[in-house]
């Protein structure tokens, strides 16, 4: 298994730039690793509402725009729901994508710093390439919760907690 962490960051969109998505990539990528004593190699993309959408469209088939989406390297073996999935043993984890309008515009509605949001759903997104899905509700709420572990270790609050409005 790889030891080393390293997150590759490609900027689509400047305000990515502005907003230090190459920092905030490489807190949450290796909080996500290090929680499961992990290495590897990640790349994630900085784009608009527009670029995700055609990926979304291309690679899901809707053509709409969404917060993040990711690409795993490699198929992940099934398991029993709501248990956690075999880590991949790849150097190369596989690539995230992650659009700037949907976010700010998510973490405006719920009350909560970009940064946190961006972190959340990169800290999401790299779950994913490791194997984790919340397609049945024992895997979503295992999910949720190893989200919530790595989160609170980056000192950001719980993001599925209702906040009182």
């Amino acid at each position: 298994m790889p030891d080393e962490i390293s997150v590759d960051c490609v900027i689509e969109d400047d305000r990515w730039q502005a907003a230090g998505l190459e920092d905030l990539a490489a807190l949450a990528v290796t909080a996500a690793l290090d929680h499961h004593r992990l290495g590897g190699e990640v790349v994630v993309m900085g784009c608009d509402d527009a670029r995700i959408a055609a990926l979304n469209a291309d690679f899901r088939g809707k053509p709409r725009a969404t917060n993040v989406l990711s690409w795993p390297s490699v198929e992940h073996l099934p398991h029993d729901p709501g248990q956690a999935p075999e880590m991949p043993d790849e150097e190369e984890l596989g690539d995230i994508a992650i659009a700037y309008d949907t976010c700010a515009a998510e973490a405006e509605d719920q009350g909560k710093p970009f940064d946190h949001h961006v972190q959340h759903l990169l800290v999401h997104a790299t779950l994913h390439l490791l194997g984790y899905d919340h397609l049945n509700d024992p895997d979503a709420e295992l999910m949720e919760a190893t989200e919530r572990a790595i989160l609170s270790r980056l000192g950001i609050p719980d993001p599925y907690q209702e906040k009182d409005r």
